[in-house]
């Protein structure tokens, strides 16, 4: 029987993230991006409540929360602030490599640092001349011995400010394209610097930095998985963390949806509510319609995960509808709103500009587009354990798709 009903447990916890988004967020959410300002306080008491890092497993201290109970979360974040909400759960890109590749030496100190007290990570895969195009990155490790050296610079790079170790994917063999990417965590010193802070059009919250790593060392078992198999590791990570993602966009369209919905039975336009004209009611119900279905793909990409199915095709067909569906949505909001909308004094302005990320990050729009032209024309069993998923070939889908970093996330 397929069966969408959460459990009790699920309902409280989605209860717990509505009301920290509710109470904790959204009253500091529109002065925190009219300033550009790094939201701490906030960030503390999510990792307090267990809300960061709640992908975790128990065994290194973590709420152990499964893919689906992620995405609920981060809909109640991206509900609240969707650029807050992103430095909450970055951790989670930044670990996804780590929990696929590392050691279990590493797991413990890396993965465990996050539940004992307050910590940050960042994920380093997209520079200036490398997004979706991953194999073209030019930031290299080279082996000495028992230890990498690495140098180059990384754009776009979420809590990048603030991290205390970042996951790096640099060229191991230069000349071998995607071939010769490696992975690797990278705890933070005075060889890293962190370049600028970039100033954005939305998610204006989240700290989005360029990173630069200057004969960076770092010991050999530092490595995560193989050498030259990290972009093997990136493609299987995003499709992890691809549902969080496509959530987060739930979360800002449905925002946008219930501002709409709200304002268009108070606006009195030729004597009635604008909710009273066909217009207004058509927007509405196509609002409903596309957060619904946006949800729907969503938790089916991450039910995949939890039963340890691969789910490349729904993550990408949740993160490419979801991601559209924020920008429209939003789009809308600001229509119904009409000449208000377009005023920073009215919530809905904010929420197009936070949507609008979404169609980057994670993987363009295009990006994932070319995902599911592959996924479909040329299907690879559903069955296949997600743990074991084979890469994506670069030149089948025009190389990897950039992270949670991509242009100002």
């Amino acid at each position: 029987m397929v069966d969408f009903t959460l459990t009790d447990e699920q309902k409280a916890l989605r209860e717990m993230a509505h009301d920290f988004a509710e109470k904790e967020m959204r009253p500091v959410a529109w002065e925190y991006d009219k300033d550009g300002t790094w939201p701490e306080e906030v960030l503390r008491k999510a990792w307090e409540l267990g809300l960061m890092n709640s992908h975790l497993p128990a065994e290194y201290g973590g709420p152990g929360a499964s893919y689906m109970e992620g995405t609920l979360i981060e809909e109640e974040l991206g509900w609240g602030c969707s650029g807050i909400g992103t430095s909450i759960a970055c951790n989670g890109l930044a670990t996804a490599p780590i929990h696929i590749g590392g050691s279990e030496e590493i797991k413990k100190e890396y993965l465990g640092m996050l539940t004992e007290e307050f910590k940050l990570a960042s994920f380093c895969l997209t520079e200036p001349d490398a997004g979706s195009d991953v194999s073209g990155m030019r930031t290299t490790a080279v082996r000495q011995g028992d230890k990498y050296v690495i140098n180059g610079s990384k754009s776009f790079i979420t809590n990048g400010g603030y991290a205390d170790y970042y996951t790096v994917y640099a060229k191991t063999d230069k000349d071998a394209g995607h071939r010769g990417i490696s992975a690797f965590v990278v705890p933070r010193d005075d060889t890293v610097t962190v370049d600028k802070k970039e100033d954005k059009m939305g998610q204006r919250a989240s700290n989005t930095a360029a990173i630069t790593f200057n004969d960076t060392e770092v010991p050999a078992d530092h490595l995560l998985g193989e050498e030259n198999h990290g972009f093997k590791l990136a493609m299987m990570t995003l499709d992890r963390t691809r549902p969080g993602v496509a959530a987060m966009a739930v979360g800002i369209a449905r925002a946008a949806f219930e501002f709409a919905t709200n304002y268009s039975k108070e606006r009195i336009q030729f004597g009635v509510p604008i909710a009273m004209h066909q217009a207004i009611q058509f927007m509405i119900a196509d609002m409903a319609t596309e957060v619904e279905a946006s949800r729907l793909l969503t938790w089916q990409s991450a039910v995949l995960l939890d039963e340890g199915r691969r789910n490349t095709l729904q993550s990408s067909h949740a993160k490419r509808f979801a991601a559209d569906t924020a920008m429209k949505v939003t789009t809308d909001a600001v229509q119904v709103y009409g000449g208000y909308g377009f005023i920073k004094e009215y919530p809905v302005e904010k929420l197009m500009r936070d949507a609008k990320i979404m169609q980057l990050y994670e993987g363009t729009s295009q990006i994932q587009r070319l995902v599911i032209a592959r996924e479909t024309l040329l299907p690879r069993r559903a069955e296949e354990p997600a743990s074991e998923a084979p890469a994506a070939e670069p030149e089948k889908e025009a190389a990897a798709a950039p992270e949670k970093e991509a242009a100002a996330a």
